[in-house]
């Protein structure tokens, strides 16, 4: 009796989230989440599965993102320049000194690389925080829904945590002098507007926004990959 309940409680959310849909869309819908032999996946292993699924898919981005070179050695997530900034660059390379601005540029990656692990019990609270209505529609939802999830409810978290991190590191690895050197030179160049940006919240906000890209990234290679759902459960939710 208990089997057939946990698998009619899913049924009628189901129902209710496709109301508008199509007859046959419905039954199409039933049958995946319900699965083809009737025995599907209750609500509480939706919710337990994408939890799962978080954990795996966060702790692996930050374990990525913590090592040396990764952010540095990842075209996709790679810190650059302040835009704000991209005219210091030019102008201080014309002048002969690529070499300081790419220390500059390697020594904010790195900053961004040693602050990284930091993220890990934000995005923990948030997935153990996260009601079973949300994991269901994270279940069902586009490739980046759990990453738009976590997007939504831990940026604030993240970037209060990050930025006391990123700025004791951005001094440990001397990101920050060789960051004020270079815009004092350029600050000393006749004629041009004197410029001082903000390095510890330039580098915070880029630092998660790469964090993300690569969450969202093993998110769609969980869903679409079956090699990379490594317990029964992620079969189980993931597999429909």
């Amino acid at each position: 009796m208990n089997s057939i309940k946990g698998r009619l409680i899913p049924l009628f959310i189901l129902l209710v989230l496709y109301s508008c849909t199509s007859q046959a869309q419905l039954l199409k819908n039933a049958k995946k989440i319900l699965g083809t032999s009737g025995i599907g996946f209750t609500e509480t292993e939706a919710a337990d599965g994408i939890k799962e699924a978080l954990v795996k898919g966060t702790s692996e981005s930050v374990n990525l993102v913590s090592l040396a070179d990764g952010y540095f050695g990842n075209p996709e997530i790679k810190i650059p320049f302040p835009e704000d900034a991209r005219t210091v660059e030019s102008k201080l390379r014309a002048m002969g000194m690529g070499k300081k601005v790419d220390e500059a540029i390697l020594s904010i990656n790195r900053a961004a690389e040693d602050a990284a692990d930091e993220a890990r019990p934000i995005f923990i609270r948030a997935i153990k925080g996260m009601s079973i209505r949300d994991a269901i529609g994270i279940v069902k939802g586009e490739n980046n829904a759990a990453t738009q999830y976590l997007q939504k409810n831990t940026t604030p978290d993240l970037k209060a945590s990050f930025q006391p991190s990123i700025k004791t590191s951005l001094d440990k690895v001397q990101a920050t002098k060789y960051w004020a050197d270079l815009i004092n030179t350029y600050n000393k160049i006749p004629f041009v507007q004197k410029v001082s940006p903000d390095l510890s919240a330039y580098v915070t906000g880029k630092a998660i926004e790469g964090l993300f890209i690569m969450i969202a990234k093993e998110e769609a290679r969980i869903r679409k990959d079956p090699f990379a759902r490594t317990s029964d459960l992620l079969k189980k939710v993931f597999g429909t």
